[in-house]
């Protein structure tokens, strides 16, 4: 059996480098982890997050478009970025020989060149994106609620901007931007797999120890849900889309685990209570539930899906079996198969170093400690049920937005 290691340091700039070291896997990944997204950006800036996350790819001084994909290609690499409301994520994975090519490529993409010509080529892929996810009725759901539920709270602010916001977007406005949160205090360089520690570490100091300092704030204005019902129509939707928001726990919360398992006794897709309560019957196609956990609060979320003529039933189950769960709280049985899921999810999460790598690099920015994976498992696996309904003595399902997206015939 391996025997895995975590080793952390902080570099003179400010940029934090952590490692999960097995010297028995076959592969190593690596990633910056920049505490950066849309609840960041400034009015007028909607969108530049992901939008930037696009033109790190294009290239650098020391590198075109061209070089940086020719390179993934020639170290085998399994790689791509992703942005979301708190972080922008550039990741790859390579056999341990390519580490260290991996990470000056990486490193160098962490300062992108954003030429002009290629700006104005992308702005027009994010439009496309833009619209193509229009098309899709659980995006424009899962926006349009989040939007509700948060208000003026940053974390309202759509991840892929508007079309308005992107075509008036400028260069200079994303050269400010990168500018302004790609400091490396604002970062997190994460390993996971095969790898040599002083290495990589001493590779990772020499690699940025030019980069610009600064500090990378971010608000957290108060947040106070309001508990509401909203249904609005939707051109492309053919089915009743519904979604209720709860607050939950932060991402640093110890609550979290609970809470997910929570979610899990509710909405599991399979076996949960919504599952019998409205899978089962025929009254949706889908019933799922989960907790999200954003870096001051969190949100437990209920989505269905299903025949628009069951829309008012439906609502009418899913607050009459929320409204059990706080009265009567969670037991045994449910508890243990709910518990036997979750920890299972880690143990996949746990299977190669690329999936560790994602665990590791989320749960640091966020907590600034490591946590590692077996240990979370046997939390779980002790969890009791009064540790389920201490969560629920809060009444979170009290102060919940209840969302539908509906065809316009329906509205």
């Amino acid at each position: 059996m391996s025997v895995l290691s975590f080793r952390e340091a902080t570099l003179p700039n400010g940029l934090r480098v952590i490692a999960e070291i097995n010297p028995e896997a076959k592969s190593v990944a690596l990633g910056y982890f920049v505490r950066t997204g849309s609840r960041d950006e400034l009015a007028g800036e909607e969108g530049i997050s992901h939008f930037l996350e696009h033109m790190v790819f294009k290239g650098t001084e020391r590198r075109s478009a061209w070089d940086v994909n020719r390179e993934f290609d020639e170290m085998g690499a399994k790689y791509n970025a992703f942005t979301n409301e708190e972080l922008t994520v550039f990741y790859g994975a390579v056999l341990p020989e390519f580490a260290p090519r991996l990470l000056d490529l990486l490193s160098d993409l962490m300062r992108p060149a954003i030429r002009e010509e290629e700006f104005e080529t992308e702005r027009k892929v994010i439009l496309e994106e833009i619209a193509l996810y229009r098309d899709r009725p659980h995006f424009v759901l899962y926006e349009r609620a989040q939007a509700a539920y948060f208000g003026r709270h940053p974390l309202a602010k759509p991840v892929l901007g508007t079309p308005e916001s992107i075509a008036r977007m400028t260069r200079s406005q994303m050269v400010s931007y990168h500018a302004r949160r790609y400091v490396p205090g604002n970062m997190t360089l994460a390993f996971a797999g095969n790898l040599d520690w002083e290495e990589m570490l001493t590779l990772a100091e020499q690699m940025t120890r030019g980069w610009a300092q600064g500090k990378a704030p971010r608000n957290h204005p108060s947040f106070t849900p309001k508990p509401r019902k909203v249904r609005e129509p939707y051109d492309k939707a053919s089915q009743a889309y519904g979604v209720f928001m709860a607050p939950g726990y932060a991402a640093s919360a110890v609550e979290r685990y609970a809470a997910r398992v929570l979610a899990d006794v509710l909405g599991d897709p399979d076996n949960g209570r919504l599952f019998w309560r409205l899978v089962d019957r025929g009254l949706v196609e889908t019933a799922t539930a989960f907790h999200h956990e954003f870096e001051e609060l969190g949100v437990y979320m209920v989505y269905v899906q299903g025949d628009p003529s069951n829309e008012a039933e439906v609502s009418q189950r899913i607050a009459e079996e929320l409204q059990q769960l706080e009265s009567d709280g969670v037991q045994q049985g449910e508890l243990e198969r709910a518990k036997l899921k979750t920890a299972t999810s880690l143990v996949f999460a746990g299977e190669t170093p690329l999936s560790r790598l994602f665990y590791l690099g989320l749960g640091y920015s966020y907590t600034g400690r490591y946590e590692a994976l077996d240990t979370v498992r046997r939390w779980v696996m002790h969890f009791e049920t009064f540790h389920l309904n201490e969560l629920l003595e809060q009444r979170p399902f009290t102060r919940a937005l209840e969302y539908w997206l509906v065809p316009p015939g329906d509205a």
